[in-house]
C-alpha cells in the first residue's frame, strides 16, 4: 500500500477544563503551512465554558462533548469519528510551530511505507524553557528498548496513520495515565518510527491540572502496561528478557515507596506479579 497517496489529516484534541489554552492549541492547527482536512475536539467533560469559547473563536471546529471518561476515551473518540487516512494528535495543553505536518510528511515522503512519525520537541515549564535530560532524547527506527524506561515520544509530536489503530488498537481506557506509554510499547515492539530530528511543537508543563502531579505512583500504570505487554506473546525472546527486566525494575521501585506509605497489600501484589511472569503456569 502506498500511504502517500491520500494525506489528508485529522487532528484530535482532547480537552478537560482547558478554555483558554486550547484555544492557543487550535490556533496552532490553523497557522500550520500543511492543510488541515479536520479538527475535532473531544471536550471530556469540562464545566469553565469551553464550548461556548471554541464556537466563538473556531466555529469550523468539530467539536463534540461527553461525560468526563479520561484522555484514552476521548483520543478514542475523536479516532473513531475522524476522516482523515492520518490522525494528528494534539493535548489542549500544547501547541505546534506552523510548519510541524510540512516537515513529517517532507520526511514521510521518503518512506512511503511507513505509518508512524514523531518529532523533538521544545519544553516550558512554568513559562520557561527548560533543556531536556539525555534519557528523553528522541529518536527513530526501532526504538522499542528506547520506550521501555519511560515515554518516549509525545501524543502532540505523532502523526499517525490510521491503519495503525487499525492493526495495534487504540488508547487503553483503563488507563487514566501512561496511556501513551503503553500505545508506543505495543507499536514499537513491532514496528519502525519516523524520526524529525528537529523541534516542532511546544510542550507545556508544571501546571495543577497535570494528572501526573495529581497522581501518587505513577509506575504503578506503567507496570500495567508492561504486565500487559509481557502477556500478550507478541514479542521476541530479547524483547520479552528486556520488558520483564524493566518490569522487576519499576517494582523495586515502586515498592519502595510503598512500603514507606504502609501500602503493604500493594507490595504484596506486585511481589507476586512478578512470581507469576517469572513462572508462567
Amino acid at each position: 500500500m502506498k500511504l502517500m497517496k491520500k494525506l489528508s489529516v485529522s487532528v484530535i484534541i482532547p480537552t478537560y477544563n482547558r478554555k483558554e489554552v486550547v484555544l492557543q492549541a487550535i490556533d496552532s492547527v490553523y497557522r500550520q503551512t500543511f492543510p488541515i482536512a479536520e479538527v475535532i475536539v473531544i471536550d471530556d467533560g469540562s464545566t469553565d465554558g469551553t464550548q461556548l469559547s471554541i464556537d466563538e473563536k473556531f466555529p469550523q471546529v468539530t467539536y463534540i462533548s461527553q461525560e468526563n471518561a479520561g484522555v484514552s476515551s476521548a483520543r478514542n473518540r475523536g479516532i473513531n469519528i475522524a476522516n482523515g487516512e492520518w490522525i494528528a494528535l494534539l493535548d489542549s495543553d500544547d501547541q505546534w510551530l506552523q510548519n510541524k505536518l510540512e516537515k513529517q510528511f517532507k520526511v514521510l515522503k521518503d518512506h512511503p511505507d511507513m505509518y508512524f512519525c514523531h518529532t523533538d520537541e521544545i519544553w516550558i515549564r512554568h513559562g520557561k524553557r527548560v533543556n531536556q535530560m539525555n534519557k528523553h532524547k528522541k529518536s527513530g527506527g526501532y526504538i522499542f528498548e528506547q520506550c521501555l524506561p519511560l515515554c518516549c515520544i509525545s501524543p502532540s509530536a505523532s502523526l499517525i496513520h490510521r491503519q495503525v489503530f487499525e492493526e495495534f488498537g487504540q488508547f487503553d481506557e483503563l488507563l487514566p495515565v501512561c496511556e501513551d506509554y503503553d500505545f508506543w510499547l505495543r507499536y514499537c515492539s513491532q514496528a519502525e518510527v519516523v524520526y524529525v530530528d528537529e523541534p516542532l511543537i511546544i510542550k507545556n508543563g508544571g501546571h495543577e491540572d497535570q494528572l501526573s502531579r495529581k497522581l501518587w505512583g505513577m509506575d504503578r500504570f506503567r507496570i500495567k502496561a508492561l504486565e500487559k505487554l509481557i502477556r500478550s506473546n507478541v514479542l521476541n525472546e530479547q524483547q520479552l528478557i528486556s520488558t520483564i527486566a524493566m518490569l522487576e525494575k519499576k517494582v523495586l521501585v515502586y515498592n519502595k515507596g510503598a512500603e514507606k506509605r504502609g501500602k503493604f497489600a500493594e507490595v504484596k501484589y506486585y511481589e507476586s506479579l512478578l512470581s507469576s511472569i517469572k513462572q508462567p503456569k
